[in-house]
């Protein structure tokens, strides 16, 4: 399940093992989060590359962020060493937002479960030492 972290202007997704190679074979990732039963008391996050040609940006309407990656980033992702895209989007007016997308790795202090579907941590041998 991707993971949605919002602070000041600063944007970071975290996708699973699963939901990144879903995202290479071309497939958009989408998570919603709902805050009541009202209709439209949610938010919804979306991964999806960005139309040819497009560029790195970010996209808010009604309650729907979608976050686009340009070819370039998608390719230089798909390295197995690269742990994620980074990005700093101009949005005018002196404002900018900070961009993180990453693959989501194990946490060495949590349960299986809450590792389920994770990159495997590359801290991990360093800290059972």
């Amino acid at each position: 399940m991707m993971k949605l972290r919002i602070k000041g202007d600063s944007l970071r997704l975290r996708v699973s093992r699963s939901e990144v190679e879903h995202f290479f074979g071309g497939e958009r990732i989408e998570e919603t989060i709902h805050f009541s039963s009202e209709p439209g008391a949610n938010l919804t996050y979306v991964l999806q590359a960005a139309a040819d040609g497009g560029g790195t940006a970010v996209d808010y309407k009604s309650g729907n962020v979608t976050v686009l990656l340009s070819k370039i980033h998608i390719d230089s992702w798909r390295d197995a060493s690269q742990v994620g895209v980074y990005a700093s989007i101009n949005l005018g007016q002196g404002i900018s937002l900070e961009l993180i997308v990453e693959k989501d790795f194990a946490c060495l202090d949590r349960r299986d479960e809450d590792n389920a579907d994770t990159f495997p941590n590359p801290l991990e041998d360093t800290a059972r030492r």
